[in-house]
């Protein structure tokens, strides 16, 4: 092939490039502009319809939920709308990301059971950030709700993360929910002791504490009689925030006032029974 022939040969693709490209370019700029428009339109309704969800009081965490959901729905659906724009066959490309869903479903069902009760657990609310919980045999206080964990902080300052599956499935302890909190402490006498002292001692203390509620009254009463001892359960009621410090004092305050009217506290004896033949 001579020169000549070489630049005509040369010539004749640029003319088919160039031809292909001005028949093509009207799907080109029309799918571009899609493609633009599209992001903007998915970028300003987004935005909308989180305004929409915090005016409607929506829970933060499914707030945030659904905007993902919604987003990456539209960005799915918009690159859909952008390859078939440019004449791309999209049947095929459907059929393999459905078999690419199933199986990362399949091999995710634990996962998308989490996931199942974390929306379990925003739409329901059995329980909110901040809230003390006891489930799956710990306790602690709620600090994120994410949507596979929940994230808790028990009373040691560790890090807890519960999978929401077996949350939303199982029993839930919320001390949180009703705002005050009662304190079920016990004391153990003698059966020499006079139990109405040993009452209205116990009602002095709790009533001269500050920490203990007014409303609803704190309560003694007998709540076992054993082989050893009397058993007296003292019953103060405290905020959330004072719970546990006014159980500390309360058992310490106690203590002190039956020592000062000579009542000796019992130690716990585990009761037997002993069959004789």
């Amino acid at each position: 092939m001579n020169e000549k022939e070489t630049i005509s040969s040369f010539e004749n693709y640029l003319h088919k490039i160039t031809t292909s490209l001005i028949d093509y370019s009207p799907k080109l700029i029309s799918a571009l502009l899609i493609l633009i428009v599209g992001l903007y339109a998915i970028k300003f309704i987004n935005r909308m319809i989180r305004k929409l969800m915090q005016k409607r009081g929506f829970d933060p965490t499914l707030t945030q939920f659904l905007e993902d959901i919604f987003l990456w729905a539209m960005r799915i659906l918009l690159f859909v709308t952008f390859i078939s724009k440019l004449g791309i066959e999209t049947s095929s490309f459907v059929a393999i990301l459905g078999a690419a869903g199933l199986a990362v479903g399949l091999s995710l069902q634990g996962s998308l059971s989490n996931f199942a009760g974390g929306m379990l657990i925003i739409m329901f609310k059995p329980f909110r950030v901040g809230h003390t919980i006891e489930a799956q045999g710990v306790t602690g206080t709620v600090r994120e709700i994410q949507i596979f964990v929940t994230k808790l902080t028990n009373a040691n300052n560790q890090t807890i993360f519960v999978p929401n599956g077996i949350l939303s499935n199982g029993t839930i302890i919320n001390y949180s929910m009703e705002g005050n909190r009662r304190a079920d402490l016990v004391f153990s006498v003698s059966h020499d002791t006079n139990i109405k002292t040993a009452k209205e001692i116990l009602m002095t203390v709790m009533q001269n504490n500050p920490t203990v509620l007014k409303n609803p009254e704190p309560t003694v009463i007998v709540k076992n009689l054993t082989d050893s001892s009397v058993q007296l359960a003292v019953r103060p009621w405290a905020t959330l925030e004072d719970f546990f410090q006014m159980s500390s004092d309360v058992l310490e305050e106690c203590k002190e006032a039956f020592e000062k009217a000579g009542i000796v506290v019992q130690p716990y004896v585990r009761e037997a029974s002993v069959v004789r033949k």
